[in-house]
């Protein structure tokens, strides 16, 4: 670990060095943040997510905002928000200790040439099986991710819930459905294919057909920093562009 005294910033060499530290600044996106907690683990130490990409739902502080967000933070002004992550297990331990995600779980076809059926069951009892491209399980924080743009609800990250959400179903009378985050899920897939991709966040990997995949909530979970002058409905208006008239150029 390498300390700046003129700048007062460590330097980590390793995530277990992380856990000296009172806060971790993300620079980037919302996906430097997604990196960022396979390095912070259990540790609780508070991310401050710092946007320079575009979206910014995660990394709500931008730019010119990282002044007032030193300030908050010396003077304990700022907020600590706690979200949950999910928790993938498998046999052969699929991502090691990185078994865990912040946004969504999901199970996707290899290929671009047939669908894939994923059979699931809630708490052992059996739910339905999705024919379709792929199935996300999403938490309440990724709402906002992968799982909107298939469709799914907004949901505030406190509200304690996953969301079972198809890509691209086969069957349109199925939708999302969302479930208590207290719920165990258990996934079997089936296909032309003897191998199928599974994600955490921006983490893939291939797996075999005939491996289980079981999914529950984590047993901790991770803390983002806000400003005080923040609230997750302005994010939602601002980053949504709720209210705001987009017409600003006319046909000819």
């Amino acid at each position: 670990m390498q300390y700046s005294l003129r700048e007062n910033v460590y330097s980590f060499s390793s995530g277990d060095e992380i856990k000296e530290a009172d806060f971790v600044f993300s620079i980037g996106g919302d996906g430097t943040i997604l990196e960022t907690i396979t390095y912070v683990k259990d540790s609780g130490v508070p991310i401050v997510g710092v946007n320079t990409g575009r979206l910014g739902f995660l990394s709500s502080i931008s730019i010119r905002e990282v002044n007032e967000a030193l300030r908050a933070i010396k003077a304990n002004e700022h907020k600590i928000e706690q979200r949950t992550l999910l928790k993938l297990e498998t046999e052969n331990k699929l991502f090691g200790e990185e078994n865990f995600a912040l946004n969504e779980v999901t199970i996707h076809k290899k290929d671009s040439s047939s669908m894939i059926i994923v059979h699931a069951y809630l708490d052992g009892e059996f739910l339905n099986s999705y024919w379709a491209d792929g199935l996300i399980i999403s938490t309440s924080t990724g709402s906002t991710a992968y799982s909107l743009s298939c469709g799914g609800p907004i949901m505030l990250p406190g509200t304690g819930n996953f969301v079972i959400n198809p890509v691209a179903p086969h069957n349109l009378n199925v939708r999302p459905f969302v479930i208590p985050n207290e719920s165990k899920i258990t996934l079997k897939v089936e296909g032309r294919s003897d191998s199928y991709l599974v994600s955490l966040d921006s983490r893939s990997a291939t797996i075999d057909a005939n491996v289980e995949l079981h999914i529950s909530k984590n047993s901790f979970g991770i803390n983002l920093v806000r400003l005080p002058n923040h609230n997750y409905l302005d994010t939602l208006r601002q980053k949504l562009n709720w209210g705001h008239d987009t017409r600003t150029h006319r046909l000819l």
